[in-house]
């Protein structure tokens, strides 16, 4: 669980000081350039297609992973907008809390319990 714990937190980091530097570089202007690459049908377009993918899945196993409660559902949300350092940080947070069984990191508490 070390390792995983680990790379969680590189990612919290990297991401988070990458971010910052582009933030500082270019501003804010995320959107119309994310989805100006789609349009333009070029590979950078494709790969924020399948990043996009990615979020919407990592969005919908979060939600999942709360039974689609409601606080799972704005968790899900979160995590499709705040991407890899949401993610990580919520599996960091998650790891600790489940003490590091990874069956309830990944199937949540209630659904690890009864398998």
């Amino acid at each position: 669980m070390s390792p995983l714990r680990l790379y969680l937190a590189a990612c919290i980091i990297g991401i988070a000081a990458y971010t910052s530097v582009v933030i500082a570089n270019h501003g804010m202007g995320l959107m119309p350039i994310f989805f100006g690459d789609i349009a333009a049908m070029t590979w950078p377009g494709q790969f924020n297609l399948d990043f996009l993918g990615f979020l919407l899945l990592s969005g919908l196993w979060v939600s999942w992973r709360h039974q689609f409660s409601p606080g799972g559902l704005a968790l899900g949300l979160i995590a499709v907008f705040g991407g890899t350092p949401f993610l990580s940080a919520y599996l960091l947070f998650h790891s600790f809390k489940t003490k590091g069984d990874i069956k309830a990191l990944l199937l949540g508490e209630a659904r690890a319990r009864q398998s």
